[in-house]
């Protein structure tokens, strides 16, 4: 009760100081999105029942309807909308977006389906998705349909705070930004649930009455830019069944730190997340601690960006939590930009897997090209 009032004060508190709004205001409708053609080459010890060789391709929309009131005030709403699944060429669309939103001198509100605030906004390095060489380039993906992906730690994919991702409906708070610092609050009463589904149960798992908090710092001095971002999330587990026959899981307690430092063309930074048990069924009695620290840097060169990373996770597998392990990721790659708005990219990545499963450490190397178009 007392998250939800946190966030119900912010909004009256934005709608009240803002505020009537005394004049109908045209909508402006914007549409961009971006898209992705990726092809890789996958070499791995345990490759049994594999092929090398594989594409993966998304396309999202997002259509920003927006108006600005006569006193001010911006409001309107998002939806991002994208080619999804393909399994079996069973292809699906969703939407992973869809919130309304207000601006004003005192602050953002936004309500609706939407990721979390770290996920959004938390630094994890300079090499972002689409610059060929870092982290979140769904580079890892091209393992799954073998068991090593199966036995990745939880956090090799997901190294932010760890429910961030979650797009479930809820309501954020984001203050305004003052001398490079900017704020933010969300709070989330049910994970895995958006749209128009409502979930009041307390024993099909999950996490709920969720809180995200947290803020972004960026400044430049002279050549010297800076970017920080520090978030901590916390929630409660629901149970999975009742009675005794019920699996409990541990709280969600997440931190998610990161930094970027540039100076003229080169840029280099890094980010840690920990989530500790959070979310692990509590009769597993073998836990890896789940985290995650994350170093990169990147030059540019005209068109061309050069970058490289590596990151070390730790956890249970990500299929079901059972197992600990821990992996290596190394990736450079470049970047080149054909036209504004359309990139292409070389990657290169190994990764290194330890589990406590027998017999099923594996070493895998995957040349991937990435060709980017953002609208």
């Amino acid at each position: 009760m007392k998250r939800s009032l946190v966030t119900g004060c912010a909004a009256i508190a934005i709608i009240a100081c803002s505020g009537v709004a005394s004049a109908q205001t045209k909508f402006e409708v914007k549409i961009g999105g971006d898209a992705f053609f990726q092809g890789a080459y996958v070499e791995q010890d345990r490759d049994q029942d594999t092929r090398s060789t594989e594409f993966a391709n998304r396309f999202r929309v997002i259509v920003t309807p927006v108006a600005t009131a006569d006193n001010g005030l911006e409001y309107g709403g998002r939806i991002r909308m994208r080619a999804f699944n393909g399994a079996g060429n069973v292809r699906t669309m969703d939407a992973d977006r869809a919130f309304i939103f207000v601006n004003s001198s005192f602050g953002t509100l936004q309500a609706g389906t939407i990721n979390g605030l770290s996920d959004e906004f938390g630094i994890i390095g300079p090499n972002v998705e689409g610059i060929a060489g870092g982290p979140d380039n769904n580079t890892v993906e091209f393992l799954n349909g073998s068991s090593t992906y199966d036995l990745l730690p939880s956090t090799t994919n997901n190294f932010r705070a760890l429910a961030s991702g979650d797009v479930g409906t809820k309501i954020i708070y984001l203050t305004p930004t003052i001398a490079g610092f900017q704020g933010g609050v969300s709070y989330m009463p049910r994970s895995g649930d958006s749209h128009t589904s409502i979930n009041r149960r307390q024993d099909n798992g999950g996490f709920q009455d969720v809180v995200e908090v947290g803020g972004t710092y960026t400044n430049e001095f002279g050549g010297f830019s800076v970017a920080a971002s520090a978030f901590y999330q916390f929630g409660d587990a629901v149970d999975d069944g009742v009675g005794a026959a019920a699996t409990r899981f541990e709280k969600l307690s997440s931190v998610h730190a990161g930094l970027n430092l540039g100076y003229g063309n080169f840029k280099i930074g890094g980010s840690y997340a920990y989530s500790g048990d959070s979310g692990y069924d509590k009769s597993v009695t073998t836990k890896e601690k789940q985290d995650i620290w994350i170093v990169g840097a990147q030059y540019t060169a005209g068109p061309l960006i050069l970058a490289a990373n590596y990151s070390h996770s730790r956890g249970n597998d990500v299929a079901t939590g059972t197992t600990p392990a821990k992996a290596d990721l190394y990736q450079g790659g470049v970047t080149y930009t054909v036209a504004p708005g359309l990139t292409t990219g070389l990657e290169y990545s190994y990764l290194d897997l330890k589990t406590d499963a027998v017999g099923l450490d594996d070493r895998a190397h995957i040349i991937m090209i990435d060709t980017r178009l953002a609208f």
